[in-house]
């Protein structure tokens, strides 16, 4: 098992910036690649930015392209997501989640084995 804690989340304004954490434990060896989601209400989780936790690969969703970054640090077993640019849009609880192999590209929610509670990203107008 692999646990996942989120944090970083927040109120912020337009155009202002958050950097979100996520730090995994238990069995972590296992780790292929770790990704953020997001799901706003009513609506259904959707991909934001993965990482492989070996070759450090990257994938952006579109909307987040030159906005944000991921990245890791192996040896506290943390992946990071500096999000810049805020917009109201952005309003979601964000996930993390670990795969623990390869099923593709790490854009599907069912490419991944386990899943951090989520903290809040608000952004207001």
């Amino acid at each position: 098992q692999v646990q996942l804690v989120e944090s970083g989340g927040g109120l912020v304004q337009a155009g202002g910036s958050l950097r979100l954490s996520c730090t995994a434990s238990g069995r972590t060896a296992s780790t292929y690649a770790m990704g953020w989601f997001r799901q706003a209400p009513g609506k259904e989780r959707e991909f934001v930015a993965r990482i492989s936790w070996g070759s450090g690969s990257i994938y952006y969703a579109d909307f987040m392209k030159g906005r944000s970054t991921i990245s890791r640090d192996n040896a506290k077993n943390t992946v990071y997501l500096q999000m810049n640019s805020l917009k109201p849009e952005d309003t979601a609880v964000y996930y993390c989640a670990v795969a623990r192999g390869a099923r593709g590209l790490g854009f599907s929610t069912y490419e991944y084995d386990y899943w951090g509670q989520g903290t809040q990203v608000t952004v207001s107008s």
